[in-house]
C-alpha cells in the first residue's frame, strides 16, 4: 500500500528508468498506473526531479489526449511514484509491431489527437522532446493518449538533462537535437512525424538497432544530421504531411495545430485492437521485424496537401582534409555512450533490422564519400571508420579517461606512464572542440586539430596530433603518436 492509498497489483511494464505496476486507487475505487522512478539503472537525483517535473508538467495540460498525473507519492527507501491514469489499451509500437504497417484512414485519427495533445502542450511553453510509437497509447475505444513527460522541459525552465547528453530517443531525433542544439516545438514536431513514418511504413526511418551500443547510436545520429530525410514512398495525404514534418530546416516544419487540423480532415476509422496481443499499457517491448510487407498506404482526399517542403540546401563539398562531419558535433554534444546508457534510453520502437557494419568504436558512414571509399587493400578498413575512431576516442578521453585509456594498445598504455600519466593530462582537458580530422587508410594513421581548455584556464589551447592505429582482436587500438 503507498500513501496508505494506492494498492499494488502487478508489474505491467518496464522502461530505461522506471517500473509501472498496475494498482488500484482504494478511496475512488478505479485503476491506476504507478510508475516507479529510478529502477531501471540505478536511481539517483536527477530521475526523482524528472518525476517531479513530469508531475507538474502533465497536470500543466490538462488534455484529454494526455495521460493524466493524478498525484505524487512517495514510497519505500525514498523512491517516488507517479499515479497515473490508467490505459487500458496498446501502444501504437506495439500495434505496429503485431500488424505492420497502418493505413492512412486508420492512422489519421491518432495522428490528429496527438497532435492536439502536443499543441495543448506547447501552448502551455513545454516541448515533449521523447516522441515515439511507444509514448502513444491507445484505449480500448481508439482514443489516443500521450504518455512519459519525464524528460519533457518548460522553455523557461532550466533543464534537468546532464551536462552533454542528448535527451530523446535516437530513431526519433530531430537534426538540430542530433546535433546538440535544445528542443523546440519544431522538434516535437519532427519527432512525430517520424513516428508517424513508422507506423505508414512498418519500420523506423533510422535503424538503431535493438541493442544500446553507442556506434549503432552515432550511426543513425549521422545520418539524421547529414542525409536527407527519408520519405515513405506514398502519395497519400499523411505521407505528404510527414514529408513537411521532417524538414531540415525546423522552420519549415508546420506547426502542430496545423497538422492537427490537416490530420483530422481524413477518415476517422476506428483502429479495432481486439487482435493485438501483447499489449500493457506504458510497456516498452523490443519487437522482431513484421513477417508481411508493408501494405501500400490508402490514398484519400479528405486531406489538403501541404505546399512543397522548402529543402535544405546541399553543403558544400570540402576537402577530405578539412571535413567535420555533422555527426562529430552530435559526438561532442552527446557524450558518446552516455547518449544511451546515462540515460537509459532505448530504442524500443525500432524493429532490428540489418545493423550497420561496425569496427569497435568508430561510427559508420551509410552513404561513402570519396574519403569513406579509400581503403588498404587486404583490411577493409576505410577512412571515414578511422576518422571516426579519432572523433570518438577525443570525446570519450574528455568525458572518461579511464575509457579513453583502455583504446591504447597496452604498449602504449605504457609508454603513456600508465592510467595515472594519462589522467594527469585527460583528467584536465574540458569543453573540446574538433576542429579538422583526416585519416590514411594504407598508413593506418589519423591526424586531427582541436581545441580545449586546461585545467580551467580561460585560455583555449589547439593541438594537432597524428596517431598511429591498430586493428585488434577488440578493435581499433591507439599504438602510438607519429
Amino acid at each position: 500500500m503507498l500513501a496508505d492509498r494506492y494498492e499494488l497489483d502487478r508489474e505491467i511494464g518496464r522502461g530505461g528508468m522506471s517500473t509501472v505496476w498496475l494498482g488500484r486507487d482504494t478511496v475512488l475505487d478505479r485503476a491506476v498506473a504507478l510508475k516507479q522512478i529510478g529502477v531501471g539503472h540505478g536511481g539517483d537525483g536527477v530521475d526523482l526531479d524528472r518525476a517531479a517535473r513530469e508531475a507538474h508538467l502533465t497536470a500543466r495540460i490538462n488534455h484529454q489526449n494526455v495521460v493524466a498525473v493524478f498525484d505524487l507519492v512517495d514510497g519505500d527507501d525514498g523512491q517516488q511514484w507517479l499515479v497515473m491514469e490508467h490505459v487500458d489499451g496498446p501502444s501504437l509500437a506495439a500495434v505496429i509491431a503485431d500488424r505492420g504497417a497502418l493505413d492512412e484512414a486508420t492512422l489519421a485519427p491518432i495522428v490528429a489527437q496527438v497532435a492536439g495533445a502536443l499543441a495543448a502542450a506547447h501552448a502551455h511553453g513545454i516541448v515533449h522532446r521523447d516522441v515515439k510509437p511507444s509514448n502513444v497509447l491507445l484505449t480500448s475505444d481508439g482514443v489516443a493518449k500521450l504518455s512519459d513527460f519525464g524528460v519533457a522541459r518548460a522553455q523557461a525552465d532550466a533543464s534537468l538533462t546532464r551536462t552533454g547528453i542528448v535527451t530523446g530517443s535516437p530513431a526519433y531525433l530531430s537534426p538540430e537535437v542530433a546535433s546538440g542544439s535544445a528542443a523546440t516545438p519544431a522538434s516535437d514536431v519532427w519527432s512525430l512525424g517520424a513516428s508517424v513514418f513508422h507506423a505508414l511504413t512498418g519500420r523506423p526511418p533510422y535503424e538503431v538497432g535493438d541493442t544500446a551500443l553507442a556506434n549503432n547510436v552515432l550511426g543513425a545520429m549521422y545520418r539524421i544530421v547529414n542525409d536527407e530525410p527519408p520519405t515513405t514512398g506514398g502519395d497519400g495525404p499523411l505521407a505528404t504531411l510527414v514529408t513537411a514534418m521532417m524538414q531540415r530546416d525546423p522552420a519549415a516544419r508546420p506547426s502542430m495545430t496545423e497538422i492537427e487540423e490537416r490530420a483530422a480532415g481524413g477518415s476517422t476509422d476506428q483502429l479495432d485492437l481486439d487482435a493485438t496481443q501483447g499489449f500493457i499499457a506504458f510497456a516498452e517491448p523490443t519487437f522482431e521485424p513484421p513477417t508481411t510487407p508493408a501494405p501500400e498506404p490508402t490514398p484519400t482526399t479528405a486531406f489538403q496537401p501541404l505546399a512543397p517542403p522548402v529543402a535544405a540546401a546541399p553543403p558544400a563539398p570540402e576537402p577530405a582534409h578539412r571535413r567535420r562531419t555533422g555527426w562529430i558535433a552530435a559526438v561532442a554534444a552527446g557524450a558518446l555512450v552516455a547518449i544511451v546508457l546515462t540515460l537509459g534510453l532505448r530504442n524500443d520502437d525500432a524493429t532490428p533490422l540489418a545493423t550497420l557494419p561496425t569496427t569497435s568504436g568508430a561510427a559508420q558512414s551509410p552513404t561513402p564519400t570519396p574519403s569513406d571509399a579509400t581503403t588498404t587493400p587486404g583490411n577493409g578498413i576505410t577512412a571515414g571508420a578511422l576518422e571516426g575512431f579519432a572523433a570518438d576516442y577525443l570525446t570519450t578521453a574528455s568525458n572518461d579517461p579511464d575509457a579513453g585509456f583502455a583504446l591504447l594498445t597496452p604498449s602504449y598504455q605504457q609508454e603513456s606512464k600508465g592510467i595515472e600519466g594519462y589522467k594527469g593530462f585527460w583528467g584536465k582537458v574540458s569543453d573540446l572542440d574538433v576542429k579538422t580530422v583526416s585519416a590514411d587508410p594504407a598508413a593506418m594513421t589519423v591526424s586531427y586539430t582541436y581545441s580545449f581548455a586546461f585545467d580551467g584556464d580561460d585560455d583555449r589551447r589547439t593541438d594537432s596530433v597524428t596517431l598511429r592505429l591498430e586493428q585488434t582482436a577488440d578493435g581499433l587500438r591507439i599504438a602510438g603518436a607519429v
